[in-house]
């Protein structure tokens, strides 16, 4: 089941009177940080949507004609054991053909956010601190998962990660 904008919103707003996240009570740090509900910047959106969260990039960039490039985003999260993510093409970028490829968040993941954007059009695109760039998608699991994520990608930090192969 597809979280809605109240459900994302109670994982990341903990009870002023005890600290706690609703729906799990054993997060110690919101699911995103910063929690933003909604906002424009140079015209395009961020924050909390209707089923979604519009995530911001962190840094500048630029993605010349047919190239792709890694980015991070501005956001930080920590997927409870009952929550996995999907990232999606944000559709104001995706019209001038800049795709976020379509990545899995697993529950039990935390940190920064590597974006893997690809230029399919025919300018190059500039990007700047700031900007909306993709925006994830929550889903509920039927039970918290016994097998929370524990990989190689565990606590990314603030700079884009390249891939790393398993040992």
């Amino acid at each position: 089941m597809i979280l809605s904008a109240q459900s994302i919103r109670r994982f990341c707003t903990p009870n002023i009177l005890d600290g706690k996240y609703p729906y799990a009570p054993e997060m110690d740090s919101p699911l995103i940080s910063p929690f933003v509900e909604r906002g424009v910047i140079r015209g395009k959106s961020y924050g909390l949507s209707a089923c979604t969260y519009d995530c911001r990039i962190s840094h500048p960039l630029v993605i010349p004609v047919k190239q792709s490039r890694l980015a991070v985003t501005l956001e930080k999260f920590a997927f409870p054991n009952n929550i996995c993510g999907s990232v999606l093409d944000k559709s104001s970028w995706a019209r001038v053909f800049i795709s976020a490829f379509n990545t899995h968040l697993d529950p039990g993941w935390k940190g920064f956010l590597t974006l893997e954007l690809a230029n399919l059009g025919e300018d190059y695109i500039e990007f700047q601190e700031g900007d909306p760039i993709c925006q994830i998608k929550f889903e509920w699991l039927d039970f918290p998962t016994e097998l929370p994520y524990q990989g190689k990608y565990q606590h990314q930090g603030p700079k884009p990660t390249p891939a790393i192969l398993e040992k």
